[in-house]
């Protein structure tokens, strides 16, 4: 069982150097963080959690900056994205931008994205929620073309370039893994047309066997399973580990920087068991 932490990171928070250097010095395989640009004062959209929206919500760092200063500091970490919003990003730009990172990280870099369920800030890029699916696809798959040819083009609904060049090259091949968020069988059919992992909301093991099960199904293969924002549970991570998930994710919430290694050291001790 891998055991990594994913957090949001926030200007109210530990700072992203020191964060990573603690979570490599207590032996995390990896970190992903969350991503919302903005949001909206005027937001009709409930939240999926129920309530009022987190304000670690408002106050997110960019994942691109954010993950680059870890990864100058952190020799193994993974670092994902987790959640990138790739139906609010232009496909061009966020190409280039994880290619960069998995450059200067020699490698390390974890592709997770999803389409969001916040309509207004989906609006606000300009984004169509009714289409947030098939655009998201057409974004992942011109992503793919530039990371993997040397002259790149795609023609589609959304996405339109003519052949263009673009550098770098992910180090990673053929490129960074892409591991999908969302559930149900529109998540599944992404991952089985342009993902390489699921990324699962957590819930327990009992609840998510059946949901692995449908998954591997509709995909047609079999898939590894990283289980998103879990609290640090040995029982529940022995019950993951039953079921054959690959990978948890123990859920940090941003705190300073001594609460935060308070945390992570308690983290650490569940973690410890697994390795």
């Amino acid at each position: 069982m891998k055991i990594g932490v994913s957090t949001f990171v926030t200007d109210q928070g530990i700072r992203p150097a020191p964060l990573g250097r603690a979570l490599e010095e207590r032996g995390f395989d990896s970190l992903f963080i969350a991503e919302h640009s903005h949001i909206p004062v005027d937001r009709r959209t409930p939240y999926p959690g129920g309530g009022d929206l987190p304000e670690v919500y408002y106050r997110t760092l960019d994942p691109f900056v954010t993950l680059a200063a870890i990864a100058a500091v952190t020799q193994r970490l993974l670092l994902g994205t987790g959640i990138l919003l790739v139906v609010q990003r232009d496909p061009i730009t966020t190409a280039k931008e994880v290619a960069s990172l998995d450059l200067v990280s020699d490698g390390r870099a974890v592709f997770g994205v999803g389409a969001g369920w916040n309509r207004e800030e989906m609006e606000n890029h300009g984004t169509d929620p009714s289409t947030r699916g098939r655009l998201m696809n057409e974004r992942l798959r011109a992503i793919l073309e530039l990371w993997t040819k040397e002259k790149a083009e795609f023609h589609g609904e959304f996405v339109n370039f003519d052949p263009v060049f673009q550098w770098p090259k992910p180090v990673q091949r053929p490129h960074p893994p892409i591991y999908v968020g969302g559930g149900g069988d529109a998540a599944f059919r992404r991952i089985a047309d342009l993902g390489d992992a699921w990324l699962a909301n957590s819930g327990s093991p009992e609840e998510l066997r059946p949901q692995i099960e449908r998954m591997r199904e509709v995909v047609g293969r079999e898939v590894p399973v990283t289980v998103y924002a879990m609290p640090e549970d040995a029982d529940a991570v022995e019950g993951y580990q039953r079921i054959g998930v690959e990978r948890v994710l123990f859920y940090l919430p941003p705190m300073p920087e001594a609460e935060t290694l308070t945390r992570l050291d308690a983290m650490s001790q569940v973690a410890a068991r697994f390795r």
